[in-house]
């Protein structure tokens, strides 16, 4: 089989198994779930060593073969399919089970099975690092400032130490994320994501040994509505003005922080260049979009009486790394200025999702405007 062809019947066996089971995926960067935990989940939480790693999948296989074949040796907890932007998967996947003895059977059980003829799967632990080291930061970076900083830029951050010393050039930042799949997405995008968004060059590496009092957990993180609805002063008052392109001047003479890092937590949280990551889920087996920061927007609105906002949304243009480049215009009826700004997304199953994908990140710009203003005030 082409790698770029996609075999549209086995397209059509897996949706068909979606309705017919009534199973349930999301689609995010570059993944398809299952569970993480399923829906109807009575057993215990997957601790250490409960994932494996299966390799040499057919290009063509989908859940509704994989699915039913790794949860035979007992219930999944999550299974992860890595796909590709032709829509075929990436030969790849993880399945976690209740416990580490289950991963040992499916181990032993299905390395070496034949999924298709000349097709034997192979099936592995996983590593499951969730770690990564984060080197030639700026000598002056605070703990608190870069905290915040990667929890704009990234999913799952946790907590992050840092270190100094003979060897180090500049500051160096050990970054703990709630898994192993979140830390690897940020190990793709953060070189990229420091570069653009604060002319800062670092380097990111997995850190295999951490101590254990740099692993000691944070308080939990305030909701996404739970922050704005404490942040912010009334929204009609912070949207009045355009948003600032320049650093807001108490910002800007902050000693302590880096030029890069005022940028981050004084204007636009995110680069209008940083991908939106979007969420699908399936319903009657079709994916649709499951991502909320439309929902948020509009709830803010409304609670400070400005008017439902309106989406103008354009599309620019793909980029030759398989992203759309849309250009977005976002009006309040009660804010005099309209918010513009460019967002870059991966297509979505069907032209009417790409969209809503777009509205989204569109939406997630405002929102992080709207709050990233209010901070400066």
């Amino acid at each position: 089989l082409d790698n770029k062809v996609l075999n549209l019947e086995r397209v059509q066996a897996l949706e068909t198994w979606l309705k017919t089971t009534n199973t349930k995926l999301t689609q995010v960067n570059g993944q398809r779930k299952y569970g993480g935990p399923p829906e109807v989940w009575d057993g215990p939480t997957p601790g250490a060593r409960c994932e494996v790693f299966i390799s040499q999948i057919p290009r063509d296989a989908y859940e509704d073969l994989l699915i039913p074949l790794f949860s035979s040796v007992g219930p999944l907890w999550e299974f992860r399919l890595m796909m590709n932007f032709s829509g075929q998967n990436r030969g790849f996947a993880y399945a976690k089970y209740s416990s580490s003895g289950v991963a040992a059977d499916a181990i032993r059980l299905l390395h070496g099975h034949m999924l298709e003829p000349g097709f034997r799967l192979s099936v592995h632990r996983s590593t499951e690092k969730r770690h990564l080291c984060i080197e030639d930061l700026p000598a002056s970076t605070r703990q608190e400032d870069l905290l915040q900083v990667l929890r704009v830029l990234a999913e799952g951050v946790e907590r992050v130490s840092l270190k100094a010393g003979a060897g180090i050039e500049g500051v160096s930042a050990i970054v703990a994320f709630s898994s192993h799949h979140t830390a690897s997405m940020a190990k793709k995008m953060l070189v990229e994501a420091f570069k653009k968004q604060f002319a800062l060059t670092v380097s990111i590496k997995w850190q295999s040994s951490v101590n254990s009092s740099a692993d000691e957990p944070l308080p939990p993180q305030k909701s996404s509505v739970s922050l704005l609805a404490s942040s912010l002063r009334p929204l009609r008052h912070i949207l009045s003005s355009p948003p600032a392109s320049a650093l807001p001047p108490r910002l800007a003479c902050h000693p302590s922080i880096p030029p890069g890092f005022c940028r981050a937590v004084g204007g636009p949280a995110v680069s209008p260049h940083t991908p939106y990551s979007p969420t699908f889920s399936s319903e009657g087996g079709h994916l649709v979009s499951a991502a909320a920061p439309v929902m948020l927007l509009q709830k803010v609105c409304e609670a400070t009486g400005v008017g439902q906002p309106l989406y103008e949304m354009y599309c620019s243009h793909a980029g030759p790394d398989g992203y759309l480049y849309f250009i977005y215009k976002v009006r309040i009826p009660g804010i005099t200025v309209p918010f513009k700004g460019l967002v870059m997304i991966l297509p979505g199953p069907t032209p009417t999702n790409t969209l809503e994908e777009a509205r989204q990140a569109a939406a997630q710009q405002v929102l992080q405007r709207v709050h990233r203003n209010q901070l400066s005030h």
